[in-house]
């Protein structure tokens, strides 16, 4: 298959993420490879919607510590701890966490000043043992809502299912 990269920002949000969906599925199908999957999965919501920053934060110690993953726009956090920012609090509460306005939530952690709102979905394996975070900002306040946890939570559902990423326990 030829890659390529769709540019959905002009349809309704279910009919632009289907459409990725199906897009991404297609250009990782037979690919085994979990860095490259998530480079590609960044590459494609990145360009796809023209957010921000889009990239995974892995676990690198268990309970306690994420580090930046493959990801597309500007420089990254490289760790970020459980518990802190919107990246940790989803990876220590396990579940996706949308915030409509950065600048109202506390600890948030500023990695680009023209973040004003996010989401963060938790990627697990098929045992449910947290892997990463799917990070996704906005330059728009109020960007996410729950038509982007669903369809999110069911593309990085699938990754989890079908990738088997190695954990990098730090020393």
């Amino acid at each position: 298959m030829a890659e390529s990269v769709l540019d959905v920002r002009t349809l309704p949000k279910d009919a632009a993420y289907k459409q990725l969906n199906t897009h991404i599925a297609a250009v990782l199908d037979g690919i085994d490879d979990p860095i490259a999957a998530m480079a590609t999965m960044s590459c494609l919501l990145y360009h796809g919607f023209g957010y921000l920053w889009v990239g995974f934060y892995r676990v690198v110690e268990s309970n306690s510590l994420l580090r930046v993953g493959p990801y597309q726009g500007s420089l990254g956090c490289m760790e970020i701890r459980f518990g802190a920012g919107v990246c940790g609090i989803a990876a220590a509460a396990g579940r996706t966490v949308i915030v409509p306005d950065v600048t109202t939530f506390p600890g948030h952690i500023s990695c680009d000043a023209r973040s004003r709102s996010e989401i963060v979905v938790p990627v697990f394996d098929h045992e449910r043992n947290l892997l990463a975070v799917l990070d996704i900002d906005s330059e728009l306040p109020n960007a996410f809502d729950d038509v982007d946890r669903r369809w999110l939570e069911q593309l990085v559902a699938r990754f989890g299912r079908s990738h088997q990423l190695e954990r990098v326990d730090a020393q």
